[in-house]
């Protein structure tokens, strides 16, 4: 999935073509999970932002049209000018796998895999697309993310200048679950997942399994999850086999010290790193380097 680093490189990507321009057509999905799409038709573009790994078009009516790209979503721009409302995608095809699916191309409005889309007044057409449909959008009023219950409780930014250390300390204190599924949770911080909660843990020596860490090791792990989130940030993400960007693949795979890594030898002491199921998600650490 996605987490926040991809999304951001993606907000990035989609700003300069979005910014102050008018949603004038749209096709969604009619499952529950894509058909408020249409419902941003006639609002114009404010701005566009990221709440951890979710996408935030804020509308001049007042309202957000929300996307989250799941395991498989992408946001692209189709390759023609052929939508139509009232056409429904052809059936999904029997052949090609989903990884062929998603390869970096351009698409059509009505290729089958295309949840939703989004034609703007500069008439491109902004395209969802979503091999698995784990995705989902949702326009709701500004603020107002009740159908959104991760979204609305979701913890700070761990980008922001003014989420310090003693905060985030003291947030993990409220929990006794294990840092690594606190991280993951979302309400501890916003935006991390398992790539970079493994890279994150590496990097400062805690433990994931471990349930409490001192303040001196809080602020370890938030320096390490800032190091790791901006330098994939600037790599244009990680690629491992579904998320590309408008722009294509990410390379901050080839950098990973920890996380996929398990058999292999540790970077800094050379032990074989080790792998086990926390909490139902997979996490690769050192036992030597990151002891409880």
């Amino acid at each position: 999935m996605p987490e926040l680093p991809e999304v951001e490189v993606v907000r990035r990507q989609l700003e300069p073509s979005l910014a102050a321009r008018r949603i004038t057509d749209a096709w969604a999905h009619p499952s529950r999970k894509f058909a408020s799409g249409v419902d941003a038709v006639g609002s114009e573009v404010e701005a566009l932002r990221r709440r951890g790994k979710y996408l935030i078009a804020e509308l001049d009516c007042g309202r957000d049209l929300i996307t989250h790209l799941g395991m498989t979503g992408r946001l692209c721009f189709a390759d023609t000018s052929t939508a139509a409302r009232d056409d429904l995608p052809p059936p999904r095809p029997v052949d090609g796998s989903a990884a062929e699916a998603m390869a970096p191309r351009a698409v059509s409005a009505d290729d089958p895999y295309v949840r939703a889309w989004w034609r703007l007044d500069s008439d491109e057409v902004l395209c969802l697309h979503d091999v698995r449909r784990f995705g989902r959008i949702a326009v709701c009023d500004r603020g107002d993310y009740r159908d959104l219950p991760t979204l609305a409780a979701m913890g700070p930014e761990p980008l922001d200048e003014g989420f310090d250390a003693a905060a985030f300390w003291r947030a993990s204190r409220r929990s006794s679950q294990r840092i690594k599924t606190q991280l993951l949770h979302q309400r501890l911080v916003a935006g991390i997942g398992n790539i970079y909660a493994d890279e994150a843990l590496f990097l400062a020596c805690i433990n994931p399994s471990a349930r409490a860490i001192s303040r001196p090791r809080a602020e370890l792990l938030l320096a390490a999850l800032r190091d790791v989130l901006v330098a994939s940030i600037e790599r244009g993400g990680s690629t491992l086999r579904d998320y590309y960007s408008l722009t294509g693949a990410g390379d901050n795979q080839k950098y990973f010290v920890c996380y996929g890594r398990a058999g292999e030898p540790c970077v800094r002491c050379g032990t074989e790193l080790r792998r086990r199921v926390l909490d139902q998600r997979s996490s690769t650490w050192c036992p030597a380097c990151q002891r409880r």
